[in-house]
């Protein structure tokens, strides 16, 4: 009888245990990019702060003129600004969960 898991036995006994950490100082610049990387970071909070009070005041707009249509999209903007604070302040985080989850494969 055919043994189904044959071929992922055969491939682990083939390829040896590969282990390979990220490397720092591999390539030229990686401080550089990592400046660049943490600046984004800045100004995409900064917009998200910026977007979440224009949305605010449109949403403020929106309730007091009784349009419903401007309030909705006032609301729209808020949560939006609110999700995009929350992944540019927590990319690092995530990413380093990822990579962790990953090494566990």
């Amino acid at each position: 009888m055919h043994d189904p898991t044959f071929p992922l036995l055969a491939l682990t006994r083939v390829l040896p245990n590969i282990d390979i950490p990220p490397n720092d100082n591999g390539l030229p610049g990686i401080e550089q990019l990592r400046t660049i990387v943490g600046a984004v970071m800045t100004v995409g909070l900064i917009l998200a702060v910026l977007a979440l009070i224009i949305s605010a005041i449109i949403w403020g707009f929106g309730a007091s003129s009784s349009n419903p249509h401007l309030a909705s999209r006032g609301k729209t903007g808020v949560l939006v600004s609110c999700l995009a604070a929350v992944v540019c302040g927590s990319a690092v985080a995530l990413v380093n969960f990822a990579w962790g989850v990953g090494q566990t494969v």
